[in-house]
Parts: C-alpha cells; structure tokens; sequence
C-alpha cells in the first residue's frame, strides 16, 4: 500500500508539473507555432524581435517560436522563409525587409507579420498601410519627420556636405536614401554616397568620403548598422559627426538621432500578430502603422571624440545619453 501510495503520489506531481509546462509560452505542447526570421544581428533589430515575443507571451498566448537569423545573406533568408512553409508554421514574424520580403515571396497562405520595414508598400508587402490586402501586415521603422528633421539639425548646425553608406540591395535603404535627397535640396546640403554589399566593406566605404563630407548620416541599412563600430571609429578619427537612423545607434556610439524604440514597434507587431491568432482575423485586413514618439537623442561622450560642441540650444532640445557598451547592455 505504501509503495501504491508513493506511485500515485508522484504521479500526480508529474502530471500537475506538465500542466504547467503546456501552459508556458514556448515550452510543452504549445498552441500556436511562430516561425521567427530575422535578417541580421544588431541592437535595433533584437529589441523588436523581443518585443514581438513579449507581446505574444503578455497575451496569454501558448506559443512555442522558432527563432531563425539570416546573418545578412539572401540565401539563408529563403532557406529560413522554405523551412517555415514547409513545417507549416502558424504564422511567420519577419524582421527587416529582405527579410519580410523573402517570406511574402513564399508563402501566401501563412500570415505574416514584419517590422523594422522602412517602406512597406515600395517593398511590395502590401497595397497600401490602411488596406494590406494579401497575408502580410506589421509595422514600419519609418517616422516620415525622422529623416527631414535629422537633415533640417544637419542644416541648424552648420553642415553641408552629408556623407551616407548604404547596401543598394535593400530597398528600405534606397527609399531612405531618396528622401535624404529630397530634404538636402530643399535645404541646400549636399549628399554623397558610399554603396556596399557586404559589412566588412564598410570601414572602407566610409574612408573614401574623407574629404568630401563634413558629417555622416547612417540611415537604418542593416548591412551598414550591422558594422556600425567601423564608421564610428573613422568618424572619431577624423573629427566628423556621425548622425543615425535609429536610438540603439546613438548608444552605440553614434553622435544623434531622431528616433523612437524598436522594442515598441516590435511589440505593436506582436500585437497584430495576436489578432490574428487568438481572434482569427485576417492580416490583410489589418492596417500596418508607421511608429510613433519621435524623440531626439545626443551621445555626450561620442560629441566629445567627434570633435562636436553640444551648445544650450542643443541641449535644450535632445535628451543626452552615453555610450552603452556591450556587456553592459546584456
């Protein structure tokens, strides 16, 4: 009897403890599977992805998340979107524009959901932000005054000749890229540019501008931020502002940016994400958005390596962050 006893005693621990476990996001036998492709390791990027999942596992969602990174190749990315559509995933969460596009070119059965997409609709992952139409839907890095600001302070500052690096390949960045021109005409800057194709190119492409520009302007081109320490150390070296698309950037080292957080637009696709799963709506039918609270940020200690003067009136408008180095962000 006592042995009966002590069986049925564990039994019904295990039994209790597995109940448990089904009912922890990711573990046991989950509800919902997640397909998670992301297109390249950098800060901006891995906060939106943690805010997709925090918004799923907020919502009570069961969900279990196969997390895949493309390490910036085009290959991979297709390998990834293949695999997900071949293990018939609940949904597929795409970080970034190759790799949002790369799934779109998959499937269009499986729901999609993106972020960190400059220009959606350019990109052809939806008809329009209001109307998606198709199985695709998520959120935009692209504040429309984030890059006529940063051009507008280039400009209040004293700059003319504004230096970018970007991979031509993506097309969020060719999008940013126009309408950094537009803005420098209609101020009276100049822009000159630097292509690349991979991130060891970088440092590179950044010393063959030396001479002809007076600040760097990063836009979000993930090859480029992905290698963001090789401008960095160029831009100290040689006195020159560099300006950024994003606030991760600004941490990173960079001298400015307007930006808004990556976690919040990650979470906002978490969200639609939940629409779709838990209310069984269409993700064509849910509007994309672009982000919100823009917000002006200052690197104290990269102003001071770069050479750059942090005036009352500049202060006054920014916030003033320092450098947060890698250990300590973790």
């Amino acid at each position: 009897m006592k042995k009966l006893l002590i069986v049925l005693i564990v039994s019904m621990f295990m039994f209790m403890a597995a109940c448990s476990d089904d009912t922890t996001s990711g573990d046991g036998d989950a509800d919902y599977v997640v397909g998670i492709m992301q297109y390249v390791e950098h800060p901006s990027l891995d906060a939106a992805t943690e805010g997709f999942k925090a918004a799923l596992t907020e919502a009570g969602l069961n969900v279990k998340f196969d997390e895949e990174n493309a390490q910036g190749d085009a290959t991979n990315n297709k390998t990834i979107a293949e695999k997900f559509v071949g293990d018939n995933v609940d949904l597929i969460f795409a970080n970034a524009t190759p790799s949002a596009q790369s799934a779109v070119n998959e499937t269009t059965e499986i729901p999609i959901i993106f972020t960190s997409v400059t220009d959606p609709v350019g990109a052809e992952l939806v008809a329009s932000m209001e109307s998606p139409g198709g199985n695709a839907t998520g959120t935009s890095d692209s504040n429309p005054d984030a890059i006529p600001s940063t051009m507008a302070l280039i400009k209040e500052m004293g700059y003319e000749n504004v230096g970018t690096i970007y991979n031509t390949g993506e097309q969020n960045s060719v999008t940013q890229v126009d309408s950094m021109k537009e803005a420098a005409e209609e101020l009276g800057l100049n822009v000159r540019e630097a292509s690349v194709a991979t991130s060891a190119e970088v440092r590179q492409a950044a010393e063959s501008l030396l001479g002809s520009v007076d600040v760097f302007y990063i836009i979000t081109d993930n090859t480029v931020v992905s290698s963001l320490e090789s401008v960095i150390m160029v831009s100290e070296e040689e006195d020159i502002p560099l300006f950024v698309g994003e606030l991760d950037s600004v941490k990173r080292g960079g001298f400015a940016a307007y930006g808004f957080s990556y976690y919040d637009i990650g979470y906002e696709a978490g969200e639609k994400a939940v629409e779709i799963l838990q209310d069984g709506k269409s993700a064509g039918d849910i509007p994309a958005t672009f982000p919100q609270n823009l917000v002006l940020e200052i690197n104290k200690e990269a102003a001071e390596k770069m050479g750059v003067e942090i005036t009352a009136e500049l202060e006054e408008k920014a916030t003033l962050v320092e450098t947060v180095e890698e250990d300590d962000a973790e």
